[in-house]
């Protein structure tokens, strides 16, 4: 994004890992960003000092992504405030674990909310906003699991592949509208959310034989973001070191 001038950007699920990497890339680019959060606001600070440090300005935006109206709010704020809303990159999502033969009805609904609903609710009042601009870049962030048949995982692959599914036709929707919609699926990545992967295991199914950073994965969203993609959309891009 180094070439653009600045865009107002909103990166759910920003407090750390993936969505604090993507949220300083943006503001390194030079985009004002808004940092969402759903409970620690200690880590979202982080982030937020994080953005600073990169040269960048932003503000944090606490709400459950699986609230609607909190969601809608969100949006609304930024554009009353600067005036539009150029980008938005879903990354809120959370794992529950488990057999599906034994998993309870709670995590398998939590995982689904979080990623679908959280996409819907964000993503629709976006895209009306972005439509009146006549621009805009929606990123999500998806996951391997979605392509990749992984054992306890079902709720958080089909959560995932939906995700996909739904981006490749808004894309196709919202394309003549100038506004272009993308998904990134990483694969291991040292985030707090595989603290209790067998990591030695799984590198040894990576043919770069190693852990993938969240500044690899901010890196191709920027691009997907950024002029550089301008004739991209509808696209699920792997940052997996070769998994598949």
């Amino acid at each position: 994004m180094q070439e653009e001038t600045k865009k107002i950007a909103l990166v759910s699920g920003a407090s750390g890992g993936i969505g604090r990497a993507v949220s300083v890339a943006l503001a390194a680019g030079g985009a004002f960003v808004g940092i969402n959060y759903n409970k620690s606001r200690a880590r979202a600070e982080e982030t937020l000092q994080a953005v600073a440090a990169a040269g960048g300005s932003g503000a944090l935006y606490p709400f459950d992504v699986r609230d609607a109206e909190a969601s809608a709010a969100a949006v609304a704020d930024l554009v009353d405030r600067h005036g539009r809303l150029d980008i938005l990159v879903n990354n809120a999502g959370l794992i529950a674990d488990g057999l599906f033969m034994t998993m309870s009805s709670d995590n398998w609904h939590r995982v689904i909310a979080t990623t679908l609903d959280g996409f819907y609710n964000l993503t629709r009042p976006a895209i009306e906003q972005m439509a009146r601009q006549k621009s805009g870049s929606v990123v999500s962030i998806s996951s391997a699991a979605a392509l990749v048949p992984n054992r306890g995982q079902s709720n958080y692959a089909a959560a995932k592949a939906g995700l996909n599914a739904a981006s490749r036709s808004l894309a196709a929707e919202v394309a003549r509208l100038g506004i272009r919609v993308n998904v990134v699926a990483p694969g291991l990545i040292a985030t707090d959310m595989i603290q209790n992967a067998p990591k030695e295991h799984i590198k040894q199914l990576i043919p770069m034989a190693r852990i993938g950073q969240p500044e690899e994965v901010a890196a191709v969203v920027a691009f997907l973001c950024s002029e550089a993609a301008s004739y991209m959309t509808g696209q699920v891009l792997s940052v997996n070191g070769g998994m598949i």
